[in-house]
């Protein structure tokens, strides 16, 4: 399962850009890969993992902006198509993490 964040933070003022800066940063620190500008993902093992992360994100969220979590399985993950100018870009998964029990 894939946890996908997505949002538009306000960056016009010092307080909102270190708003911003904090969520990214947070995102980063919780396993979030950047995979555009504004869109972050992180690969989780199992729905109960998910919603593990997507809590944490929900505690982190800046009082301002749009932000949107989707959930889509390893499946539909693999079905995206990615274009670059044009072209076709092979579908590049971040890292695996592996979870020791």
């Amino acid at each position: 399962m894939w946890v996908i964040v997505l949002f538009d933070l306000p960056t016009e003022t010092p307080y909102e850009r270190k708003q911003y800066a904090n969520f990214r940063k947070r995102l980063l620190c919780d396993g979030f890969t950047q995979f555009q500008f504004s869109i972050y993902l992180r690969h989780c093992p199992s729905r109960e993992n998910a919603e593990v992360h997507i809590r944490r994100v929900k505690a982190v969220m800046p009082p301002v902006g749009h932000i949107g979590i989707l959930c889509i399985t390893d499946k539909q993950f693999s079905q995206m198509e990615i274009f670059y100018q044009k072209k076709e870009q092979k579908v590049h998964t971040p890292g695996q993490q592996l979870e020791l029990f």
